[in-house]
């Protein structure tokens, strides 16, 4: 009996060594880290907490089951990615949107009768140079939405700026946007992205509307486990917005919302915000001082397009931005061609070159040691500067694509730079 005991006590021994074994096996085998899971902080603070807080859950549907994340790299929320929800089609939204996009016709009427006129003709027919993998997708299709996370966490992206407009308003093509976003950030939710708010030069946009619709968003979402936040270097947990083409209100008038001296300004209240404007000329360096925004970002995917967007200016940037204490966020792109929709502008083109493009804007964005970086973009069809998976398509309309490469090849060349770029950012703090 003793020696049977000692037999099993032997095997089970031998189990635990097993176990341990393949554990440390497993591990070696994971891949190296992609992507900054941590909150972000600014300046030299504690990381914020693990990412997901039950005490702010607030579903706008019954929970679902928890997603298998485990095949994808971890999110990088430090990199961003400026997402659009304004596409629709016949079968989500009775018609299509967007995808129908009209020819803009040149300035000069003369040089404007040389072009195309009206408008694109969905499916075959798209207002984009690329096709999608998806078709000509609604951005209500909560199947599209999945696939759209699944692709952004392929990429290891961790935040989508959502172009935004307030209720009942839209762009001049489109439909008004702000319904799908509980749908959009209970889907995002599952797969640990976050989400930030790209507000757009809406109707009306001012320092007083501008706090109206902040305050509403709060109030709308800022419960919400997808909202993005992270903590500044005063220890305060702020939401990040991006105010696109934020030079169209006069630096006076921001100053009066973002200014901590004015009355009406929403700082220090419940709330205040990080708010980071588009900066195109160099100029705009010291309205963006004068208004009190927090940093800058670049948008444009086009190199020597503007001050902002041409990457040999991006180390000047930083050292203004640290001289100021401005968070700079250079935008990186992989490509730019925008004929399908403003035919006349050939001249801003910017051909991919097989992922040449895109790598030379990522390593132009990490010699600047910026804060954050944003791709331009996951999904902005139009002006051909997406990453998201795009198929070749034959038909009325000669489309390009990403061949001889994969339609994922992007997405994982983002990946790529991600891990570079989570690695670069803890040597840049030590």
């Amino acid at each position: 009996m003793a020696r049977l005991r000692r037999k099993s006590w032997l095997i089970l021994l031998a189990l635990v060594l097993l176990v341990l074994v393949v554990t440390v096996v497993l591990k070696s085998l994971t891949p190296e880290d992609t992507g900054d899971t941590s909150e972000p902080s600014v300046g030299r603070m504690d990381p914020v907490a693990k990412e997901d807080k039950p005490e702010l859950k607030k579903m706008s549907e019954p929970a679902r089951a928890a997603k298998d994340l485990s095949k994808f790299p971890p999110p990088n929320y430090y990199l961003h990615a400026f997402y659009y929800i304004w596409y629709g089609n016949p079968s989500f939204d009775g018609k299509y949107v967007h995808w129908n996009h009209p020819h803009l016709p040149h300035w000069d009427a003369k040089v404007a009768e040389r072009y195309p006129q009206g408008r694109h003709s969905p499916p075959d027919d798209l207002g984009a140079n690329f096709y999608p993998a998806l078709g000509a997708y609604s951005s209500r299709d909560p199947a599209v939405i999945e696939a759209h996370m699944q692709q952004l966490r392929t990429a290891a992206i961790g935040v989508i700026a959502v172009s935004w407009y307030p209720p009942h308003l839209k762009d001049d093509n489109g439909e008004p946007v702000d319904d799908i976003m509980p749908l959009l950030l209970d889907v995002a939710h599952q797969y640990h992205i976050k989400v930030a708010f790209h507000m757009e030069p809406y109707k009306g946009r001012d320092e007083v509307t501008m706090y109206s619709n902040v305050k509403y968003i709060f109030e709308k979402y800022g419960d919400h486990p997808a909202f993005f936040r992270y903590r500044t270097s005063t220890g305060k947990l702020l939401p990040l917005f991006y105010v696109y083409d934020s030079y169209l209100v006069n630096s006076d008038q921001w100053a009066k919302l973002l200014k901590h001296t004015e009355s009406d300004s929403i700082r220090d209240t419940p709330y205040d915000a990080i708010f980071i404007a588009l900066l195109v000329e160099e100029k705009h360096k010291l309205e963006v001082l004068t208004a009190g925004f927090d940093g800058v970002y670049t948008y444009f995917a086009t190199n020597g397009f503007s001050y902002g967007s041409t990457q040999r200016n991006w180390d000047a940037i930083k050292a203004f931005c640290e001289d100021n204490s401005l968070i700079f966020i250079p935008s990186v792109g992989p490509g730019y061609i925008d004929v399908s929709v403003r035919p006349w502008n050939a001249k801003n083109t910017r051909n991919r070159i097989n992922g040449k493009y895109y790598e030379t804007s990522l390593r132009a964005a990490l010699q600047a040691k910026p804060d954050f970086i944003s791709v331009t973009s996951f999904n902005e069809w139009h002006e051909g500067t997406q990453i998201e998976m795009a198929v070749p398509k034959t038909g009325q309309t000669v489309y390009l694509d990403y061949l001889p490469n994969r339609p994922a090849f992007y997405l994982e060349m983002t990946r790529k730079w991600a891990a570079l770029f989570s690695g670069d950012r803890r040597r840049w703090q030590e």
